[in-house]
Formats: structure tokens, C-alpha cells, sequence
């Protein structure tokens, strides 16, 4: 008989369950979090399944989550619903947890909503109302109440049987190896962190830049996300997503003309003006910059295109009774549209249902 209270936050009982969660055969898990005024999520509560009921571990209360490392990293499949934050807020304190069930993932190829809620799943699935008292709390401040215990605890506690139910549906679907693909996908850890290099990929409309300015974007971009990681501050504490913008756009090439920038805090001008300004002359922007270009219309013939593959892609999805965001992106349609080769762009079971049919439409 395990002697795991509802909230662990000894580090005793933490080495127990871990011991516990080694003979699971499957583990659900969930995070509470915050990230209001850092870079990094805050981990607040971590919930679990063990084989005698569900449990909340406070990592507010506990130096380290050590011990639930090994059996989270390898073993039993980890079941999660929309399971990208809870990893990524776990990764510094457990590594990467693998294998991995995503019930959002797996609800979507048997035909629910591609963003279809943990509440939902579990209203459709199974018939269990859940409460939504406790969605907006602080799970920061302690002490937890009870009733906050009892709303995290249920976060998990019906993990397991959507597995099983997703389970027997895809497989009388034959779609097993569908969810094997996207699940592979979730697995890779380095999906988890952002490298600063590619930040300015989080920009979006910015393609049509001049390479001058598309170089300042870059660094910019890669600037404010190590200074964010450095200092533990969301990247808009550091620098504005639109007084970034402004900068790429205005080039600014002294302290007067970056302060005169929309938006533009006293503060940074103060304290970061200089590394902006020298960011703006690495970008080898001539002066005065080359015109911004005009927005364009789109190309209608493009358009049309896009609007034939959608309306494939739907008949498709209809065939098979799934979201049709599911099959394909917009973006993915609009580079089959642009002249990509669809077997070139989509890959495993999407390539084998879409491809053929979408390269066919002129």
C-alpha cells in the first residue's frame, strides 16, 4: 500500500514516487505554470499518475526534481494533452521525457478538433464534466487550497483512460502509425528551445525586406533573445516587437534618431542604445536606406490556386473525416501553390494521402 499523499513537497515522498511510477505501466502527466514576468516558464505544481491514484509534486517546495529524471526520461509512455509547454517548462528540470502520448494529437486523427480542449476530450470521450473554478488561480501562492488540489489532480486523472479509448479508435481507424509519426516529431528535444539565431523567424511579413534590413532583423532579433535568456525577462521587457520593427524599418543611425523612434523607451536608448546602434551599422544599411517595399497585392492566378488545393485538401479531409488543418497548412498550400512540388514539401502519411492529388491540380 503506497503511503503518497495528494501534494508531495518532502523529498522522501518524491524518491518514493519515483520509485512507484517504475512499475506504471503508462504515466500521465501535467504542469502548472507561470510566465508573466520571465523567459523561462515558472513550474509551480507537476501532476502525475501513479498506479494508486494521482498526485501533485510541489517543485516550489522540493530543491530539485532529481529523482524523477530516469523514469520520466525512458520506460513507460508519458501521456499529455497539448504536451508542447509542459515539456518545454520541464526540460531544465528533468531533461528531455520520452516516450511520449499526446491526447490532443491522437484526438485529432481519429477526427476531433485540431486544438480540441483536455476538458472537451474528456466531456466526449468519457462523459465527465470538469470543473473550470481554478483555470485563471495563481499557482505560485502558497498554500494551495484543496480545492486547487483536487482541480490539478483531475488535470491527469482521466489521461490514461482518453490513451486507451484514442488507442482502440485509431487502430479500428488503422491510423496507429499516423500518431507514431507525429509523436516521433514531439520527441525531439531540440524542438524545445529557441535559437537565438532563428528568432527573427518569429516575424512574420518581413520577407519582402531589402538584404540590408533583413540582416538587421537578424541580429536584432538574435540580440534581444539572449539578452532575454540572459536577464530571465520575456523578450518584450526587452525590446517591443513593434519598436523592433521601427528599428528595421527607420535605421535609425544615432542615439537622437533611435530615441525619436514610436515607442521607444528612455530606457533602452539609455541602456542599450549603443549595442542597438552598433547592430544597425554591422547591417551595412546605406544611407539613406533603399525605399521600403510597397505592399503588394497578392497575385490573383496565385490566389486562385491556393483556393483550388484548399478545396482538394477539404474534399480529402471530409473523405476522412478530419479537420482539414489537420492534413495541411495554409502555409504548405501556398508554397504548392508558389510552385513547390507537394511530394517534395509534405512527408510521411500526409505525402502518401495528399500528394498525388494536390501535384494534379493546375
Amino acid at each position: 500500500m503506497s503511503s503518497l499523499t495528494p501534494l508531495i513537497s518532502a523529498r522522501a515522498a518524491l524518491e518514493e514516487l519515483a520509485g512507484t511510477l517504475t512499475t506504471a505501466p503508462a504515466i500521465g502527466l501535467d504542469t502548472e505554470f507561470l510566465r508573466e514576468r520571465t523567459y523561462r516558464a515558472e513550474l509551480c505544481l507537476l501532476q502525475l499518475t501513479t498506479p494508486h491514484g494521482p498526485v501533485c509534486v510541489d517543485p516550489l517546495a522540493l530543491t530539485d526534481l532529481a529523482p524523477l529524471a530516469a523514469v520520466l526520461g525512458n520506460g513507460a509512455p508519458k501521456v499529455l494533452h497539448a504536451g508542447r509547454q509542459d515539456l518545454e517548462v520541464l526540460l531544465p528540470f528533468v531533461g528531455a521525457i520520452t516516450p511520449l502520448f499526446d491526447t490532443q494529437i491522437a484526438a485529432a486523427l481519429v477526427g476531433h478538433p485540431a486544438q480540441i480542449g483536455y476538458g472537451e476530450l474528456v466531456r466526449r470521450t468519457l462523459g465527465h464534466e470538469l470543473p473550470k473554478a481554478h483555470t485563471r488561480t495563481d499557482w505560485s501562492r502558497r498554500p494551495l487550497s484543496e480545492e486547487q488540489i483536487a482541480y490539478a489532480l483531475d488535470d491527469v486523472r482521466y489521461l490514461l483512460p482518453l490513451r486507451d479509448s484514442l488507442c482502440e479508435a485509431l487502430d479500428k481507424l488503422g491510423r496507429l502509425e499516423w500518431l507514431a509519426e507525429e509523436l516521433r516529431e514531439m520527441e525531439d528535444p531540440a524542438g524545445l528551445e529557441v535559437d537565438p539565431e532563428r528568432a527573427w523567424q518569429r516575424f512574420k511579413g518581413l520577407q519582402s525586406l531589402d538584404a540590408g534590413r533583413s540582416n538587421l532583423l537578424r541580429g536584432l532579433a538574435a540580440w534581444r533573445e539572449r539578452r532575454a535568456v540572459a536577464r530571465n525577462r520575456p523578450r518584450g521587457w526587452i525590446l517591443d516587437d513593434t519598436v523592433l520593427r521601427e528599428i528595421v524599418y527607420r535605421v535609425p543611425r544615432d542615439a537622437v534618431q533611435l530615441a525619436a523612434l514610436e515607442g521607444m523607451p528612455e530606457g533602452v536608448v539609455r541602456h542599450s542604445g549603443d549595442e542597438l546602434l552598433a547592430l544597425v551599422a554591422t547591417a551595412a544599411i546605406s544611407d539613406p536606406p533603399p525605399p521600403l517595399p510597397r505592399r503588394e497585392r497578392p497575385d490573383p492566378a496565385l490566389v486562385a490556386r491556393v483556393k483550388r488545393l484548399a478545396a482538394v485538401a477539404q474534399t480529402i479531409a471530409a473523405e476522412l473525416q478530419l479537420a482539414a488543418e489537420v492534413l495541411v497548412t495554409r502555409r504548405v498550400l501556398e508554397e504548392i501553390a508558389a510552385g513547390r512540388k507537394a511530394c517534395d514539401t509534405l512527408h510521411g502519411w500526409r505525402a502518401t494521402l495528399l500528394a498525388a492529388r494536390l501535384d494534379a491540380v493546375d
